[in-house]
């Protein structure tokens, strides 16, 4: 179970998250906007902290500990220290009732509030069953923190999990699995059934392991995103196709002049790296980032041609579209391209001097 900002409940449920009626121990009500079920199976609860590869030096980041049914194996693994962050007070003082007078409780520091709106301390490594309508921006909150944690073992809803390892040509590949797989390397850990939980969400979980890149790709993520979700507006059209809608071409044009303009130089700005502000920016993209598939919505923009344009709009056009050509980018689409691809294609546009933030 987890603590986290309460939003309206999306996507059928969660797994440290989601909806249902049931009760604690001590007669205390779930609360179906927090999200609250509880992880109920020890051999579960045992081998999610077998697979985090703990250390006696680590500092352990816990967000969601409800009851504290994998509070308690996190502390008797051994760790330095276990902080545990929970949005819900009924939760932390049933949290700290079940540990009072206990041994462990001396490594144990809860904090109660929200875990995407509250500063978060130094931790080694995250391990938590989170509510999952906060999956999204929890993800890129953490791969905005520094100094960079070791890993991160969560549990998410099972689609959720499954686009972030998605792979180019997958049907769940998507502007998600671009932007956390540039930042890290996510892979699969478990498929977690929903009965293993008090009261059984409506969907089944996954559990992944979440690792940060370092040193961070040299590029500026807020470029690369600008890039990405051009590419995946509709996934299965054409970026020769996708670059020649209006509003596309009217954005890089603008952002060309204005580069132009201001006399940066091509060096200096190919050079900017990439910041943990710039990763943040994510954070609130819940919307848009979540389970968002590309080609869900209709695209009701119009191609530019010609006739439409002025001799300035489509001298222009003719430029983005010498740029795909180059890279022998005009016939693929977003859904097929890796992340080498989306560097390379990135670096054209740069060294045209053409910018998409």
């Amino acid at each position: 179970m987890a603590g986290g900002k309460i939003q309206k409940k999306r996507h059928g449920a969660a797994g440290g998250a989601g909806g249902g009626i049931g009760r604690l121990q001590g007669g205390i009500p779930f609360e179906k906007s927090k999200g609250q079920h509880i992880l109920r199976n020890p051999a579960l609860v045992d081998s999610i902290v077998a697979k985090a590869g703990l250390k006696p030096t680590d500092t352990v980041l816990e967000i969601g500990p409800g009851t504290g049914n994998l509070t308690k194996r996190l502390l008797e693994a051994g760790v330095k220290a276990v902080v545990a962050v929970e949005l819900d007070p009924r939760m932390v003082l049933e949290l700290n009732r079940r540990f009072q007078g206990n041994p462990l409780s001396s490594r144990l520091k809860v904090i109660q509030g929200d875990v995407l709106k509250c500063d978060l301390p130094y931790f080694d490594i995250c391990v938590a069953n989170i509510p999952y309508q906060i999956s999204s921006p929890l993800t890129f909150k953490l791969l905005s923190h520094r100094p960079i944690f070791r890993c991160a073992v969560i549990m998410f809803q099972r689609e959720f999990a499954m686009r972030l390892v998605a792979q180019p040509g997958d049907s769940l590949y998507c502007r998600l699995s671009v932007n956390v797989q540039l930042l890290s390397r996510v892979s699969h850990l478990l498929k977690v059934g929903r009965n293993n939980f008090r009261p059984p969400p409506k969907v089944d979980s996954s559990v992944v392991r979440i690792e940060p890149r370092k040193p961070l790709p040299p590029v500026s993520f807020k470029e690369w995103d600008g890039l990405v979700r051009i590419c995946f507006n509709r996934k299965n059209k054409t970026l020769g196709s996708l670059f020649k809608q209006k509003r596309a071409l009217e954005l890089l044009e603008k952002n060309y002049k204005t580069m132009q303009s201001l006399q940066l130089t091509q060096d200096a700005e190919i050079g900017e790296k990439m910041s943990a502000d710039d990763v943040a920016l994510l954070a609130n993209m819940v919307e848009d980032l979540s389970m968002e598939t590309g080609d869900e919505k209709e695209d009701d923009e119009m191609e530019m041609d010609a006739d439409m344009a002025g001799d300035g709009a489509a001298s222009f056009k003719e430029k983005i579209m010498d740029i795909l050509q180059q890279g022998d980018f005009a016939e693929k689409r977003g859904s097929k391209l890796s992340q080498v691809d989306f560097l390379y294609l990135l670096s054209l546009f740069n060294k045209a001097g053409i910018h998409f933030s």
